[in-house]
């Protein structure tokens, strides 16, 4: 008996010892893992909120300081000669977008209008052609903002909005004709042009600037919440039909800036409308 609790003894220690190391591997294998998910979750979120809005921003300032200089503007904002194709083929598919349609119920313009043929500017000119897919082709400066932003046309993710560009939705008017020219833009990530247009105020002025000319519009009003399918807010005379007080009932000439909102989500829809001011050529 004496010889056998001997040996039994040191058996049952070294089981409970082999227990408690495989269990100590298994829980410091799940904390690697857990920190390895954490890192790489947090690079993620690095990648998303301040790299991708580095490389939009330098990439658009860069497209703006080329428009300036194929312009031959000296440094003045402008935009990019705009007579394309007219192609309207690529996708419309947008998180910033407003209404399911991706933009296709805007303006039905014949670009006959002079841009400041109605807001007392005093000058006709004749707006450029509508330009090619994906193409920036105007400049939107906000200086309450302190922003300045290529316009490309179109409002898909890859070839527009991501590259920190606002982009203009197909089938409403070009800049400076009669009805509504509309925009899209991110307001987080990839450049964010438009994540505080929520603080523009009535009467800030909002320039969009192409090669042959200036127009100047002013903020008049502001949405600050519909649903992601209020498309009417980019009609010719945009009105919403979620929140039926807000909007126009007669034409004119009009500016949309549309966004996501609330910040970091695509659930619903910021809108700011302003109206065409002045119209000064190039």
């Amino acid at each position: 008996m004496r010889v056998w609790w001997r040996a039994r003894v040191p058996v049952v220690v070294q089981g409970r010892l082999r227990r408690r190391a495989a269990a100590a591997r298994v829980l410091w294998a799940g904390a690697e893992v857990a920190v390895t998910v954490g890192l790489v979750l947090l690079l993620l979120v690095v990648h998303q909120l301040w790299w991708t809005n580095r490389q939009a921003q330098q990439a658009a300032d860069r497209t703006v300081q080329a428009l300036e200089q194929e312009w031959g503007s000296g440094g003045t904002p402008g935009g990019e000669d705009s007579t394309g194709s007219g192609d309207s083929t690529g996708s419309t598919d947008s998180a910033e977008s407003a209404g399911g349609d991706g933009g296709q119920q805007g303006a039905d313009d014949d670009g006959s209008a002079a841009a400041g043929s109605s807001s007392g500017a005093g000058t006709r000119t004749r707006p450029a052609a509508a330009p090619r897919w994906d193409q920036a082709y105007a400049v939107l400066a906000i200086p309450r903002l302190g922003l300045r932003v290529p316009v490309a046309e179109g409002v898909s993710k890859g070839g527009v909005l991501d590259k920190g560009y606002a982009g203009h939705y197909p089938g409403t008017a070009q800049p400076g004709r009669a009805g509504n020219f509309a925009l899209a833009g991110h307001r987080n990530t990839h450049g964010e042009p438009f994540r505080y247009i929520n603080r523009l105020q009535r009467g800030d002025e909002m320039r969009v600037e192409t090669k042959t000319a200036v127009y100047t519009y002013v903020v008049d009003k502001t949405l600050p919440q519909t649903t992601a399918r209020d498309g009417s807010v980019i009609a010719s005379v945009p009105r919403s039909q979620v929140r039926t007080g807000y909007g126009y009932r007669e034409p004119g000439y009009y500016l949309t800036l549309t966004t996501c909102t609330p910040e970091y989500t695509s659930k619903y829809r910021l809108v700011v409308w302003g109206k065409l001011q002045s119209m000064r050529p190039r």
